[in-house]
């Protein structure tokens, strides 16, 4: 069964919800991110009918190896208090981003490499459990304006990659709300910041043993052929 939603509606019901989030996580007005449906799976749970208790949100940028059915059975593996099923970010992009709060903290984790570090999420793949995050108070209390602008501050986090950023920063704050999907469910391609800058870690972080199941073509980079 196909239900079309239409992008104008779903946006005016986000707006009012996401609205305080988009300064700290977009590029700027009228930029790719900055508009309200790049935090459409934030508050995802706010704006579906209440009777859809699971969505899974993927990118289009994806070439799928396994049956998509499978990723569902990962909502299976949600641990106690998690609402939201998502991979790590596979470059040194929130070791990037995170400057100032590791320059600040150097003993942190935040930023650094698996598997003992927090490299940050990659919102290419998506398991939200809406029913979770509807019943969850802690995550809905992280929605609110001026708790997003404390962890914002606390962090000195300015990002532009829309709920992406939101996650992670989230998640350095509260990872008992996420399940870590493996690598091999969302296996990002993208190099580009293996060539400005960080070369010498770039593999920490990029490194993904298995068996792949989802390739994601991020930043344009082509996805290898069958």
């Amino acid at each position: 069964q196909v239900i079309v939603h239409d992008v104008n509606e779903l946006t005016e019901k986000l707006f009012p919800i996401v609205e305080a989030m988009q300064k700290h996580f977009s590029a700027g007005s009228g930029t790719y991110y900055s508009d309200s449906i790049f935090f459409l799976s934030v508050a995802m749970h706010r704006i579906m009918p209440t009777e859809l208790t699971q969505i899974i949100q993927v990118d289009l940028d994806l070439k799928y190896k396994a049956n998509i059915r499978d990723l569902f059975d990962e909502f299976n593996n949600f641990p106690e208090g998690a609402v939201i099923g998502i991979a790590r970010e596979m470059q040194p992009v929130y070791r990037h981003t995170f400057w100032q709060y590791r320059r600040e903290n150097p003993q942190t984790k935040v930023g650094e490499p698996p598997p003992d570090g927090l490299p940050g999420f990659n919102s290419g793949v998506l398991l939200l459990n809406l029913e979770a995050m509807r019943q969850s108070k802690l995550y809905n209390q992280l929605l609110e304006p001026s708790t997003v602008q404390r962890l914002a501050e606390k962090y000195r986090f300015k990002g532009h990659l829309g709920d992406q950023d939101f996650f992670t920063m989230v998640g350095m704050e509260h990872p008992e709300l996420f399940h870590v999907l493996d690598c091999t469910w969302n296996r990002q391609l993208c190099t580009w910041w293996r060539d400005h800058g960080y070369s010498d870690v770039f593999e920490q972080y990029f490194h993904c043993e298995g068996e792949v199941k989802i390739y994601h073509g991020n930043c344009n980079t082509p996805i290898p052929e069958d």
